[in-house]
């Protein structure tokens, strides 16, 4: 059962943090420069090495980085950007930003939630500028079907990484796949910032344009001036205050040195889920028991049987005090999305609703895993 005064036995997400990032959340303070400047700097190239993007720009979170790859791309009234319905929210939230409408796209199959190609195919209209592709629990989409789709109806691509920092497929990062890539540092991601995020690309002119819109459209940075490099600036564009801080930037980098020994944690966790899952509980469906390339394992989504109370299934998780969530209720249902001429979108209208998000997160045990499988076999037996 939970614990007393409200605490999860095992909680959906935890943080790995620890003295590294203290010491270097101090190491800013005894420094007294706190806004974008020296810590950023290495930060980007730290991320852009671990991607092999020429080019890694920190930002405020990866709605902005969604945003200003929107405003970089040139998206406005009257274009339109492919994106699936099952992903958060601020997927499509950026696009409307930009002027652009989001159109909503089907998933692949109750095995991969990744945007279906095909389906994103049927939707490309004269209007269509770009697709959203979003590596969803940190697993690659169809990397190939979908950039051979973008290339035959001359439309860029862009990668939402939220869940998939340090994954790969052929042996290439995510986020270098597409025209730019826009990861999360939320404080339930593989790495964390608390908030934060960063936008990669290959382009020289993405880049310097991404730059100018990250910072009010200014030629040059405080920091700049700080270290003499400036006096003065211009602005040549209507830019954003999307800049992230020195002290979330130290917190990145410690959190960047973890990612792989994490990654490989959750890759062990999920791997275990994935063995005792079936026997204990076969009705369960569990999403991704093949993938592609290597993995962010951000989340563990298992399927109830159709018709089950889903809420009944969480409440009795609860009692036991596992902590489970939803991934997502689709955008497309979301009241300010909603139309009665909406989208059909079969597959994700059927995963959606029975889908159900178990602990998953570096410092989970083999045997808190146990613990979590014993407890949804019991709680799918008493609503079934």
């Amino acid at each position: 059962m939970a614990e007393p005064n409200g605490v999860w036995r095992i909680p959906l997400a935890d943080i790995d943090l620890g003295p590294e990032e203290e010491a270097a959340v101090l190491d800013v303070l005894r420094r007294r420069w706190l806004s974008m400047g020296g810590v950023t700097a290495a930060f980007e190239a730290d991320f852009a090495a671990l991607t092999g993007a020429r080019h890694a720009l920190a930002v405020t979170n990866c709605t902005a980085a969604l945003h200003l790859a929107g405003l970089a791309l040139g998206w406005g009234p009257g274009d339109e950007v492919i994106v699936p319905s099952l992903t958060f929210v601020a997927t499509a939230n950026a696009v409307r930003y930009t002027g652009a409408t989001p159109v909503f796209a089907d998933v692949r199959s109750a095995d991969d939630l990744s945007l279906s190609p095909d389906d994103a195919a049927a939707r490309i209209t004269p209007r269509t500028r770009a697709i959203i592709v979003v590596h969803y629990a940190g697993h690659a989409a169809d990397m190939a079907a979908l950039l051979a789709l973008a290339e035959r109806h001359g439309l860029d691509v862009v990668e939402d990484v939220a869940h998939a920092p340090g994954a790969t497929l052929d042996g290439r990062a995510l986020g270098v796949w597409g025209r730019i890539g826009c990861f999360s540092f939320f404080s339930n991601k593989n790495m964390t910032t608390g908030e934060g995020g960063m936008v990669t690309t290959d382009d020289d002119a993405l880049a310097e344009r991404l730059r100018l819109l990250r910072s009010h459209g200014m030629t040059t940075l405080t920091w700049d001036r700080h270290r003499g490099h400036a006096f003065s600036y211009d602005v040549v564009a209507p830019g954003y205050n999307y800049r992230i801080d020195e002290l979330r930037a130290a917190i990145g980098r410690a959190q960047l040195a973890k990612l792989a020994d994490n990654n490989r944690r959750r890759a062990r966790l999920d791997e275990a889920y994935r063995a005792l899952l079936p026997v204990a509980a076969p009705g369960l469906g569990l999403p991704y028991t093949t993938t592609r390339g290597a993995p962010a394992y951000h989340l563990r989504p298992v399927l109830l049987p159709a018709g089950v109370d889903r809420l009944r299934f969480m409440a009795e998780m609860k009692a036991r005090g596992i902590q489970t969530s939803i991934h997502y209720p689709p955008v497309h249902h979301f009241s300010y999305y909603r139309r009665d001429d909406g989208p059909t979108l079969p597959i994700t209208d059927d995963v959606a609703a029975r889908e159900v998000t178990l602990p998953l997160y570096p410092g989970l045990s083999l045997g808190d895993v146990e613990v979590v499988v014993a407890a949804a076999a019991e709680a799918l037996a008493a609503v079934v």
